[in-house]
């Protein structure tokens, strides 16, 4: 017993005297500052010698007596910008004017022929073969091949092509008719694009629903063999054919509306939101013994109808249920109400008004509601879809649209809501029509993923110009008969070419929005997110207002002015990103804008102040220039627009390279180049000429390389770069940097290098150090890169000429640290306040790391640290180095993010009641159907199936959950860490419960680099959780996030409306498809329907 006590009594002193130890360790200021002067001594040295930053640095300095410092005028520059846009703009629609011409006038001439025969190239059947060897029926021998104007797509620039829905039978006599009226536009689609090289894709989409298209290409169906491209559910037909327009959808969710008719309801309402746009405006409303709205938060007014809101309205429409009885005329008046005040209250399009009413029959007396609200002027049409097969309630529903200048139709399958949904498009668009008004209108941005199945075509983003084609047929003028639509697409990255990056300066950008205030293009837009390994469009990537991008305009008056087409200027204190937002760098950026005309476009540039606002200009002979230009470590920025190659066909081959050296040689006199961009390039060649022969000279030294050096290189403000590449690839490390698939560190159209970008915002002279990332989450730990920025001075104005640098390994710094950051064993620790000899390698009790300004490490002993945030690693330190203000934080917002959705989400499907009802309902499920084929069946519909490829794939589509389904977009919040450099150096204790920890912390000279001590051995993860950068999703209260959803900013009108002509003919409103049955199978059906319901 007395031995026990005697052991414990010990063990108690030793962790008292272990606990001592721990409070009493000291980490000598003093030998970290000189451990931190001698590592900065070493890699300044090593920086300096194999960039040849100084040599680089003087040569430019030489020359600043003879270049002249010009400060550039923003609102003259964006106008100008502005003016070349609205040029380019403008050949497109002339363009598309030609196209309308010919086809009205095609139209005109053409008598129609039921019995028509005419053999057309199928975009289907081209080059299609049977087993026989033959060309199959509309295809043919089409020749394809390979063109760089198209991305590289095999197309045919002779000839247009036909393509066909599945659901539209490909020889119906409407189909040949519209097909042989339109041959006509093939020699105006020729000559446009002889008159415009620039063109691409040129299309009329037929409202009988076919689409012509040049050049012609081989189409692909998707997956299941299916074509589902239907030109008029594209937004450039839908605009083009009507005038903006607020709807209410009313749909009836009665006790009779259950089953196949509930599915069938459901999917109108969606295909009637596919039909709306950004100038529309629509709520949802369904209706039994009472009305309820869908998003009870849009009580009692119009939403606009972009893509967030449209999506929201299909996600609440697939949770509706039937129950009690219907009662349409409450609906009726509801929507009215809500259609008259909007109208009073000046809200919503001010244009088309329309009910959409959604029933499977109405019983009610409704004279006097339309009494009340809508006649005698009728400025609201009401059109109603009768769901399902009876027809007893077909004539009530049908005067309901007859009385109200709309139009009827009787919707019994899935595959017969797409047609009869259009047909509300053509009645609206009679007005137009009678008028023959050619309104050209421009389309949102968006990507055509569903015209093209190549990657580089279906994530390009693009704005359409289309205008609508009419009959000018004097017996079918009052019937306001729509042809169709024409139209050409305009790729964006195309038109921001006209805002070329080198005016703009390292941090500068120019950005496009419309009327409505959304991007139409941004640098920092991302309409892409990574689904896997796959990219997919964000669901409401043509739906990010200005204000979510350019976040710091708090009170809007950027995104206001630019709405309304004003001119002007502002300034903002902005936090801007690089390295895709891990970092932040503090500007005052000036923001000029201006509109596009005959555009509901608007253009601003930003230029940072200072540096971003000066351009120098020097002169060389083009001789000189050449000659420097053409040196083997030289290239320029392939895709900035030096010559225009794209506009001769014979030079789309040529790169930027081989077009600049051609036209200054004469060899092609015709290009058109940029005569400012060439002066500026042969200029900075002549410049940095000297540093090709200053890095051959060290590595024909015969002291050789240092081991771990890789590449030197430099960039300057003309997009040239020169580098050397001091080891061969197979001893690099750094395999991919500086290639042309390494998009971060080359001169792009949307950016300038990461490096260049962070460099600019760095003191010349001095180097800054960082680990370059390939994505948020890889780290190639293997990396350094160490750059500083070139500067010249004229009259007190500096303007940043480049950047230059040296790419080295990871290996050779850690090096070069353990070997500074150690005492010997003989050390003289006598009057050493701390810990001696002290060595970040041989003392398992401290840690060692180097860290940059935003804390991120650069070296540690553990290799897996490089790259992560030191709070991550250590959430004591710093926390402690943000509470002493050695290092600060700083919220970033991002409301483009993608959060992972409630795993809970409401359903709309029946509650499983018993095994007996589930029988039931299959039973009554396979019976439906099999009668609704019986009914539908006839000798056409055995001839040709197409008819029902529609509604299989509807159907099975509309419960196929998306792949990325598990992410939503949401607003986020993250941090970013900054260094506070007034503070060199510090050290602390923190107390963490029974130990106390020390660091220390010390600013390495001439760099961006601190390094940091800390003791080990005291774990603090208790008390101190992880500091990380992760995003977090900003949550809103029920209140707010309605009224956000309700908030409704600014926006300018399309200048144009047509919602009424005198001539109308209102009579042609529609009526039930002839359907030949016999009365046994009619009464068959009743019977066993009113069995199954019981």
């Amino acid at each position: 017993m007395g031995r026990m006590k005697g052991i414990t009594l010990l063990w108690v002193l030793f962790s008292s005297w272990t606990i001592q130890t721990q409070a009493q360790m000291r980490i000598s200021p003093e030998t970290v500052q000189q451990w931190a002067n001698a590592f900065g001594k070493q890699i300044l040295a090593l920086s300096n010698r194999y960039s040849g930053a100084q040599l680089l640095q003087k040569k430019y300095k030489d020359v600043e007596p003879i270049i002249k410092m010009v400060e550039v005028d923003g609102l003259k520059m964006v106008k100008e910008f502005a003016e070349e846009m609205e040029n380019m703009l403008g050949r497109k629609m002339k363009s598309v004017k030609r196209l309308a011409e010919i086809a009205e006038d095609a139209d005109f001439y053409h008598e129609y022929n039921a019995t028509l025969q005419f053999d057309y190239y199928n975009s289907m059947m081209i080059n299609e073969v049977n087993e026989d060897g033959n060309n199959v029926e509309l295809g043919g021998e089409f020749p394809l091949e390979e063109n760089e104007h198209f991305n590289k797509l095999p197309v045919n620039t002779q000839q247009s092509v036909i393509q066909v829905p599945t659901n539209v039978y490909n020889k119906d006599p409407d189909i040949l008719n519209g097909v042989f009226m339109s041959e006509a536009l093939n020699d105006v689609f020729i000559s446009n694009f002889e008159k415009d090289p620039t063109l691409t894709w040129q299309y009329f989409g037929s409202s009988s629903g076919f689409f012509r298209l040049y050049p012609g290409i081989k189409w692909t169906p998707d997956e299941n063999g299916v074509v589902t491209f239907d030109g008029r559910n594209r937004n450039w037909y839908i605009q083009a054919a009507t005038s903006p327009k607020d709807i209410i959808i009313a749909v009836d969710i009665s006790g009779s509306m259950k089953g196949l008719r509930l599915t069938i309801a459901k999917h109108t309402i969606n295909t009637i939101l596919d039909t709306l746009g950004e100038n529309d405006f629509v709520n949802v409303i369904a209706f039994s013994d009472y009305v309820r709205y869908v998003e009870p938060c849009f009580k009692g007014t119009l939403v606009q109808a972009d893509l967030d809101n449209r999506e929201h309205f299909k996600l609440l429409v697939e949770e509706l249920q039937v129950k009690g009885e219907g009662k349409v005329k409450k609906a009726m008046k509801e929507s009215f109400k809500i259609l008259n005040e909007a109208a009073a209250e000046g809200r919503g399009s001010l244009c088309n008004q329309a009910i959409m009413l959604i029933t499977d029959g109405a019983m009610e007396d409704f004279q006097k509601v339309f009494e009340e609200f809508n006649w005698p002027d009728r400025k609201v049409r009401v059109f109603s879809y009768l769901i399902g097969r009876e027809l007893t309630f077909a004539d009530n529903v049908k005067w309901i649209a007859c009385n109200n200048k709309g139009y009827y139709t009787h919707i019994s399958t899935l595959a017969d809501v797409q047609e009869n949904v259009m047909e509300y498009l053509h009645v609206l668009s009679r007005p137009m029509v009678i008028n023959h008004d050619h309104d050209i209108i421009w389309t949102e941005a968006y990507m055509d993923s569903v015209l093209f199945n190549t990657l580089a075509e279906s994530l390009l983003l693009m704005t359409s110009v289309a205008m609508p084609v009419f009959s000018k047929k004097e017996e079918t003028l009052s019937h306001g008969i729509l042809l169709g639509v024409v139209g050409t697409d305009v790729p964006l990255k195309e038109l921001m070419r006209l805002a070329p990056r080198y005016k703009l300066g390292v941090h500068g950008y120019a950005f496009l929005n419309t009327n409505n205030g959304y991007i139409l293009s941004h640098p920092d837009l991302r309409p892409l997110y990574k689904d896997g390994k796959k990219l997919r469009p964000k669901p409401n990537y043509n739906s990010v207002d200005l204000s979510e991008v350019e976040w710091e305009d708090t009170e809007y008056v950027l995104r206001t002015a630019m709405v309304r087409g004003e001119s002007g200027t502002i300034s903002l204190d902005v936090r801007a990103t690089v390295e895709k937002g891990k970092r932040v760098v503090f500007l005052k950026n000036e923001y000029f804008y201006t509109t596009i005309n005959e555009t509901p476009f608007s253009l601003g540039i930003v230029l940072t102040n200072g540096h971003g606002k000066n351009v120098f200009i020097g002169n060389v002979s083009i001789e000189e220039g050449l000659h420097d230009l053409t040196a083997s470590d030289v290239t320029i920025a392939n895709e900035w627009t030096y010559c225009e190659t794209d506009i001769d066909p014979h030079h789309r081959k040529l790169t930027q390279f081989q077009a600049v050296v051609r036209y200054l040689l004469g060899k092609e006199p015709d290009l058109e180049c940029d005569e400012r961009l060439l002066q500026q390039t042969l200029f900075d060649a002549v410049i940095t000429a000297p540093m090709e022969a200053y890095w051959t000279a060290l590595l024909l030294n015969t002291s050789g390389i240092d081991a771990g050096v890789e590449t030197a290189f430099l960039g300057t403000r003309s997009g040239l770069m020169r580098m050397t590449r001091y080891v061969g690839v197979e001893k690099r490390v750094a395999k991919k940097f500086l290639t042309p698939s390494d998009k971060e560190n080359i001169f792009t159209l949307d950016h300038f290098p990461v490096w260049y970008r962070r460099a600019a915002e760095n003191p010349a002279g001095s180097f800054l150090y960082y680990v370059p990332t390939e994505d948020n989450t890889q780290v190639d730990g293997g990396v350094v890169i160490a750059i500083t920025s070139v500067t010249v001075t004229v009259n007190k104005k500096t303007a940043v000429a480049g950047a230059i640098g040296v790419q080295m390994s990871l290996e050779m710094l850690e090096k070069r640290l353990w070997s500074v950051a150690t005492q010997a064993n003989d050390t003289d620790c006598s009057g050493v306040d701390g810990l001696c000899p002290l060595s970040c390698t041989d003392n398992a009790d401290i840690n060692c790391y180097v860290i940059d300004s935003n804390g991120f490490i650069i070296i540690s002993k553990d290799r897996t640290d490089v790259g992560r945030f030191l709070g991550e690693i250590d959430g004591s330190v710093m926390s402690q180095l943000l509470k002493m203000g050695m290092f600060k934080r700083v919220l970033l917002y991002d409301y483009q993010g993608m959060c992972k959705a409630n795993t809970h989400s409401a359903s709309g499907a029946r509650p499983l009641l018993s095994p007996f009802y589930n029988l039931l309902a299959a039973l009554r499920w396979i019976l439906s159907n099999f009668l609704l084929f019986l009914l539908d069946f006839n000798i056409y519909g055995l001839w040709h199936s197409d008819h029902f490829v529609e509604a299989k794939t509807l159907f099975h589509s509309s419960g196929k959950k998306s792949k990325g389904g598990n992410l939503q977009p949401c607003d986020t919040e993250y941090p970013s860490f900054v260094y506070e450099p007034s503070i060199k150096e510090t050290n602390s204790l923190i107390k963490c419960g029974r130990c106390q920890k020390v660091f220390v912390i010390n600013q390495i000279p001439d760099s961006n680099l601190l390094l940091v001590v800390i003791q080990a051995d005291c774990d603090c993860s208790r008390q101190y959780a992880p500091i990380t950068m992760e995003p977090k999703e900003v949550k809103y209260n029920a209140s707010v996030k309605c009224d956000r959803m309700r908030s409704q900013k600014i926006r300018r009108r399309p200048e144009s409306c047509h919602a009424y002509h005198p001539q109308e003919n209102a009579k042609d409103c529609g009526g039930a498809v002839a359907i030949t049955l016999s009365i046994m199978l009619f009464l068959a059906c009743l019977s066993v329907s009113t069995l199954i319901r019981r």
